[in-house]
């Protein structure tokens, strides 16, 4: 037996599975698997956007049949919670890999299915139905995702990197909307836009197959993680984790949701609600748009972990608050830049993201694994993840279309600034995790 870096000692079998070997293992199992969930969940956002409305909306006039499409988009983060509560039930019960696997095939065969759901002018109302019901599986799916692939990397790395290791699928979140933006902008490119909206939208959607097998080989080559592993080998596992999460961690719980509020909020804003502003309000090329937001997600590769490993050093709160307060500062400069010209685009929304939002969701895998113990943990940050979604990110292209009809994109920066003065004031009331060991009971108090 060796000390770990939080002064607790492990036994050998479960010192082997942090070996560097392993744990390289596991970082890139975490990505791999997390940018092709994200591409799956991304790509709906993409053509709820710029498709959506025209083919499963046709009988509505552009503003309901855009708010119509957003309305579908908002029932996969509906759908989130119900997710994170079932995967983690069994991954706080039965094991963290194994809910992986099963979150990657159930994503991926919802979005495949996606892209064969027949149109409006093909069966009629049975279209946006069908479109509710898969995009009610991707969200299940993604909702046990984020937990299990955090997880993986954080309790893996158990020590001082904890933050840095756990941006690894957190850079999942940009790299799957980098891929996803990036396969549809080809596709909207490569082909006439008649084309485009009679079959060659589907292509990405389908492109998922093929990506499940990719994530399915990386994610069953990895084991069990080490506080999981201790845990199961003393029989402490919870019986009923989501009763013992509200019995044990209510403030926890409270604040977690608040600390995530301000960040899904910003980030839907920008990637999804931006791309039907520019194209409609503003008459910007779709390529424009679409470009910035891949551009942003390049830069999110660097900043993420860098926000992350700065978070290791300093303390998750002071760089998660910041975030929120430059998150606040910046929605009202974003849409001046934005509204000046396509040329524009691209700084604003680095700015947007790859500051203000990546100095929140950098450090979150780890301060939202910090704040609960390793009985409940699974089931813990993922109810906060996704729950917190529902409110926040899924209705907030639905909230900025009516507020932009209402009152103009300034309405818009309020409602960003109102959600970043939550999450700050939660930031501000939550514990310093940073130096916690995975081993302790919960997050302390404070």
């Amino acid at each position: 037996m060796r000390p770990e870096a939080g002064g607790h000692a492990y036994d050998s079998s479960t010192d082997r599975a942090r070996r560097p070997d392993q744990l390289r293992r596991v970082v890139l199992a975490s990505f791999v698997g997390t940018t092709i969930e994200w591409y799956d969940f991304f790509l709906y956002g993409t053509a709820a956007a710029l498709v959506f409305n025209r083919l499963f909306f046709p009988t509505l006039d552009p503003v309901a049949g855009t708010l119509s499409a957003y309305g579908t988009f908002a029932v996969g983060f509906v759908a989130r919670p119900l997710g994170g509560a079932i995967f983690g039930h069994y991954g706080d019960r039965v094991g963290r890999k194994a809910m992986l696997v099963w979150s990657l095939v159930i994503m991926g065969v919802a979005t495949a299915l996606i892209g064969l759901t027949p149109t409006y002018a093909r069966v009629g109302i049975w279209s946006p139905a069908l479109l509710v019901a898969l995009r009610s599986i991707q969200g299940i799916g993604v909702g046990g995702e984020w937990g299990g692939a955090v997880l993986l990397a954080v309790e893996h790395s158990g020590g001082a990197r904890r933050g840095l290791h756990g941006s690894w699928p957190q850079m999942g979140v940009p790299a799957g909307l980098l891929l996803s933006t990036g396969v549809f902008a080809a596709v909207s490119s490569a082909l006439p836009q008649e084309a485009f909206l009679d079959w060659g939208w589907r292509v990405p959607f389908l492109v998922s197959v093929l990506l499940i097998g990719v994530g399915l080989f990386v994610r069953l080559r990895i084991v069990e993680t080490p506080a999981f592993a201790k845990l199961k080998e003393a029989g402490r596992e919870s019986s009923a984790p989501l009763r013992d999460l509200f019995r044990e961690h209510p403030r926890q719980v409270v604040i977690g949701m608040g600390m995530r509020f301000a960040q899904n909020v910003v980030f839907y804003i920008y990637t999804v609600f931006v791309l039907g502003y520019g194209e409609k309000a503003l008459g910007y090329p779709r390529g424009v748009l679409l470009r910035g937001v891949m551009l942003a997600s390049v830069v999110g590769l660097v900043s993420i972990p860098f926000w992350s490993h700065l978070s290791d050093r300093v303390g998750r709160k002071p760089v998660y608050l910041s975030g929120a307060v430059v998150s606040a500062a910046i929605a009202l400069p974003f849409f001046w830049l934005i509204e000046r010209g396509p040329g524009f685009v691209a700084l604003a929304l680095v700015l947007a993201l790859n500051v203000g939002h990546d100095m929140m969701y950098g450090p979150m895998a780890a301060a939202f694994s910090e704040l609960f113990g390793t009985r409940v943990r699974y089931t813990g940050a993922s109810l906060v993840y996704q729950l917190t979604s529902v409110f926040s990110g899924g209705l907030a292209p639905f909230f900025a279309t009516l507020l932009l009809s209402w009152r103009g994109s300034t309405a818009v920066a309020a409602y960003v600034v109102v959600c970043c003065a939550i999450t700050a004031l939660a930031t501000w009331l939550a514990p310093e995790t940073h130096r916690t060991t995975l081993d302790a009971p919960a997050a302390p108090e404070g």
